[in-house]
């Protein structure tokens, strides 16, 4: 490929990109609210930003196989049936977050199952990271400590009766929250969550998302999940939520 035919092709992918934001996700855009919130139809199944492999021993690359490529990947097209007309059709998830109720059953599910698992993969990595100062002072006085914040969140998701997940959020005015939903819903949905918010933290716990290592012991599940945290993406997106 010569220098001229190159910059057409790029100048081509960020025609494609402005025009649907779901292209710049597919190709490993970044994984914040702002740029998820913001996907239209055609939604499409984002790419693991690490191997499949690369959170062994904590997350088996089996159960990554099948909870990204076969899971997600059905959300995903569920939620482009589910929007192809209606009510929903055209709508950003942000969009359909705002107006979805309990009466939407197809686009709440899938729409929530897309966005929360998009934002999932970005919150794991191998490798140590760590708060940041401002978050961890933020953790220091909502919870008391780390350690106990911990301990509060992993309360959450062990008590999540079936499937659901356990959320740390930003609340108007900045203050954290710890709550949980039930199966596919998340805070933004504001029709639905009972405690409204910004997550900036989320822990997949339907049975997918560990059985095949850890079977019935979600515990074990939870104590893998904090030697996998990707505190990075956490401290961005704390920072993003902080300027709304």
């Amino acid at each position: 490929m010569n220098k001229r035919e190159f910059i057409k092709l790029a100048g081509m992918a960020g025609i494609a990109a402005l025009a649907n934001p779901s292209a710049t996700w597919a190709a490993g855009g970044p994984a914040d609210n702002k740029s998820l919130l913001a996907l239209k139809p055609p939604f499409v199944l984002p790419p693991l930003p690490y191997a499949t492999d690369a959170l062994e021993p904590n997350i088996d690359k089996l159960t990554m196989e099948i909870h990204h490529g076969k899971h997600h990947a059905t959300y995903v097209t569920n939620l482009n049936n589910a929007v192809k007309e209606g009510a929903f059709a055209g709508l950003s998830l942000g969009e359909i977050f705002g107006k979805v109720t309990a009466a939407d059953a197809a686009v709440r599910n899938n729409a929530g199952g897309h966005y929360n698992h998009s934002l999932f993969w970005t919150l794991l990595a191998p490798g140590k990271s760590s708060p940041s100062a401002e978050l961890q002072q933020a953790i220091n006085s909502a919870f008391g400590s780390q350690d106990a914040f911990q301990t509060k969140f992993a309360d959450a998701a062990k008590g999540v009766f079936g499937s659901g997940w356990a959320w740390l959020t930003v609340q108007n005015g900045g203050k954290l929250a710890i709550t949980s939903t039930p199966n596919q819903d998340n805070p933004l949905m504001t029709n639905l969550a009972k405690e409204p918010g910004t997550p900036i933290l989320g822990l997949d716990v339907w049975e997918h998302a560990y059985y095949l290592k850890h079977q019935n012991k979600r515990p074990d599940y939870i104590a893998a999940f904090w030697k996998v945290v990707n505190w990075n993406t956490v401290n961005e997106l704390y920072t993003e939520a902080l300027k709304k």
